[in-house]
């Protein structure tokens, strides 16, 4: 009996890309290096400020300057947060069905809890939201089952009564470990990686898909 739906944000929830993107093309600006294509950038947006400074800059952490860098990064996008940043198309119809069956739901994600409040709000959801659980608010982030632990007791449901929707592997990890159903949402960002090697229970094409999983 599913009870609850979680979300990952970036990749599955709202489509952040072109943000994400953009910091990292206003970072290689500043040093004369041509702006990334948002399709060459998409695909590792899910990873953050590690994986776009790694298509970026050729930088990984434990490099000399990485910790500067992903500072920098981080300093520009927070200061265009919600510019192009947009609910993927569906969200907000398969939001209103989960509510209208009087099932909770909530995000999960590896966001910094200072960009994933105010982009929640700037995305007009926040408060509708029943659990917000960012990339700060457990001592351990995803691929560690935590998360997703402190966001159903936040929900009062049991794990094993969740649904958990992701784009990345670390998504499918953790809900796995967490005894969650895991969803695919192969219209994310999927990290440039086979998702069909990760294990999920199943994978959907399109958001409003996930209402023929939960059936009647």
């Amino acid at each position: 009996m599913v009870r609850a739906v979680l979300f990952d944000l970036d990749g599955t929830f709202a489509d952040t890309a072109p943000d994400l993107g953009g910091a990292l093309n206003r970072q290689r600006a500043a040093r004369g290096l041509a702006p990334l294509p948002l399709e060459t950038i998409r695909p590792h947006a899910s990873a953050g400020a590690r994986g776009l400074l790694k298509i970026g800059f050729d930088r990984a952490p434990g490099d000399p300057d990485y910790d500067a860098m992903r500072d920098e990064f981080l300093a520009l996008y927070e200061a265009s947060l919600c510019r192009d940043s947009r609910l993927f198309a569906g969200i907000p119809e398969l939001v209103a069905a989960l509510e209208a069956r009087g099932l909770s739901w909530g995000i999960v994600t590896n966001k910094a809890a200072r960009f994933t409040l105010p982009l929640l709000d700037a995305l007009g959801v926040r408060s509708r939201a029943g659990c917000v659980v960012s990339g700060d608010t457990c001592a351990q982030p995803k691929p560690h089952p935590a998360p997703l632990f402190a966001a159903s007791a936040a929900l009062d449901t049991e794990p094993g009564d969740c649904i958990y929707v992701g784009d990345d592997e670390r998504d499918t990890q953790a809900s796995l470990a967490a005894g969650m159903r895991s969803v695919v949402a192969r219209y994310g960002y999927l990290g440039g990686r086979p998702w069909e090697a990760w294990g999920a229970h199943a994978a959907i094409e399109t958001p409003l898909a996930l209402l023929d999983l939960l059936g009647d």
